[in-house]
C-alpha cells in the first residue's frame, strides 16, 4: 500500500516546529506537521501569556543577529495576521555592577551598538516606580524590550502554515523514523506512516527520547511562575514598567508587568526540579508561591498584593545554556534543534527559518556555528571543561 508522500515532516508543534513548518509552508514546499498533544496544550514550554523579547543579550552576543531577524519575522506575522503577537515596554537587565547579567547585556550592546541606557537604582525607581531596587544593584535599560504572546504566536504559525497548505496533525503520536535506500525517511504514527524527503525534529522536553542517540547532554527542569495583583494597577503598567531580568542574592529572575487580567507574573530562572514530561509534577508548593512574593516585597513593592494564580513550565537545558540546532550525523536529511534552555522563544520566529533553510537548501545564511552539537563531543573545550 502507498503512503502520502511529502517534502519535509516537522515533529513536535511547539514554538520552533510551528515556526518551521510555516516557513516551509510559505515557501511552497508540501510539509506536515505531527504532534502528540492537543492543539494549545500545557504540556510543554510553549504555553502561558508571555514571553520576554530582548536584544542586549547577555547570554552571548552572537546571539543578537539572529534576536534582529526574529523581531523582522514577529512582525511580519503581525501583518499577515493582523494580530498584536509583541508588545514593546523596554527590558531593565538588573543587577550588581559586575554580574553576569550587566556585563552580559552591556557587551551585547557595545558590539552591536544597541540603544540603551545605564541606569543606578535610585534612577530606576524614580522613572519607573512600580521598583523598589536596593542601592548595590544597577541596570541596563533597552527600549526595544518586550512582550511576546507565546500561544498567540504558536497558532498564528500553524494558522499560517494551514493557509500556505501545510498539513497540521495535532492528537498523532508519532512511534518512530526511519530512513529508506533512496534516502527518504518514513515516520510511523498511531495512525499511519508518512515518507518525505527531509525530516525536521523539535520535540522540545520530549528531545531526550527523540535524540537519544546522539548523546546530547540535555537536562529537562520544572519551572515555576506565578502571577500577583499589585496594589496600585498604575505603577505596574507596561508603559511604566519594563519587563525585566533580575540578578539578586536570593536568586535570577524574570517578570513582566500588569496585562488586562493576568496580574503581574515572574519566575525564578536558575533553579528547577529535574524531570522529564511524564514525572514533572504539576502542583505548586505554597512555599514556592512565598519565596517568588518575597521578591515582589522586596524589588517592587506592592506588587503582590495577592496571589492570583501559579503555573509549571519545563526549561531543557545545555550544560552551557545554549540551544542545539544541526544536523543528524547519521543522516543528512534530518535536521533538529533542541536545548532552549528557557530562553529559546523569543527566537522562534527566526529559528523556523533556519530550520526550514537547513531542510530545504542544506545550509542557513545565519551565523550558527557556535551552536553546533559538536562542541559537546569529547574533545571539544566545552566538553573538556566540563568533565
Amino acid at each position: 500500500m502507498s503512503i502520502q508522500k511529502y517534502d519535509v515532516i516537522v515533529i513536535g508543534l511547539g514554538a520552533m516546529g510551528s515556526a518551521a513548518v510555516y516557513q516551509l509552508a510559505r515557501r511552497g514546499y508540501r510539509v506536515l506537521g505531527l504532534d502528540a498533544n492537543i492543539r494549545r496544550h500545557k504540556n510543554g514550554s510553549s504555553h502561558g501569556t508571555s514571553r520576554i523579547i530582548r536584544e542586549a543579550y547577555l547570554e552571548g552576543s552572537d546571539y543578537v543577529p539572529i534576536v534582529q531577524r526574529a523581531y523582522e519575522l514577529w512582525h511580519e506575522l503581525e501583518a499577515e495576521t493582523g494580530q498584536e503577537l509583541l508588545k514593546i515596554t523596554g527590558c531593565l537587565t538588573i543587577g550588581e555592577p559586575h554580574s553576569t547579567f550587566v556585563t552580559g547585556a552591556l557587551a551585547s550592546c557595545k558590539r552591536f551598538n544597541l540603544a540603551h541606557e545605564y541606569l543606578t537604582a535610585s534612577e530606576v525607581n524614580r522613572r519607573f516606580p512600580g521598583y523598589t531596587l536596593t542601592d548595590n544593584l544597577e541596570a541596563v535599560l533597552e527600549p526595544n524590550g518586550g512582550i511576546l504572546f507565546p500561544e498567540q504566536c504558536v497558532m498564528a504559525h500553524l494558522d499560517l502554515a494551514a493557509r500556505h497548505g501545510g498539513e497540521i496533525h495535532h492528537e498523532e503520536q508519532v512511534l518512530k523514523w526511519t530512513t529508506q535506500g533512496d534516502n527518504s525517511v518514513v515516520v510511523e504514527t498511531t495512525q499511519g506512516s508518512y515518507a518525505a524527503d527531509r525530516l525536521v525534529i523539535t520535540t522540545g522536553p520530549w528531545a531526550n527520547e527523540w535524540l537519544a542517540e546522539l548523546g546530547v547532554p540535555l537536562k529537562v527542569q520544572r519551572i515555576v511562575n506565578a502571577h500577583f495583583e499589585p496594589d496600585n494597577q498604575e505603577r505596574f503598567k507596561p508603559e511604566v514598567f519594563p519587563v525585566y531580568l533580575l540578578e539578586a542574592p536570593e536568586g535570577e529572575y524574570y517578570g513582566f508587568p500588569l496585562l488586562p487580567g493576568e496580574g503581574i507574573k515572574l519566575g525564578r530562572h536558575d533553579i528547577g526540579d529535574v524531570c522529564t514530561p511524564q514525572t514533572i509534577n504539576r502542583e505548586v508548593d505554597p512555599s514556592e508561591i512565598q519565596m517568588l512574593k518575597q521578591v515582589v516585597d522586596r524589588y517592587m513593592r506592592g506588587g503582590a498584593e495577592s496571589f492570583k494564580w501559579s503555573l509549571t513550565c519545563m526549561y531543557t537545558n545545555t550544560p552551557d545554556r545554549n540551544f542545539v540546532i544541526d544536523r543528524h550525523p547519521g543522516n543528512s536529511n534530518v535536521v533538529y534543534g533542541c536545548g532552549f534552555s528557557g530562553h529559546g522563544f523569543k527566537f522562534a520566529s527566526a529559528i523556523g527559518e533556519i530550520l526550514a533553510e537547513m531542510a530545504v537548501d542544506g545550509k542557513t545564511r545565519h551565523s550558527i556555528e557556535f551552536l553546533a552539537a559538536s562542541r559537546f563531543s569529547p574533545n571539544s573545550p566545552v566538553a573538556i571543561a566540563r568533565n
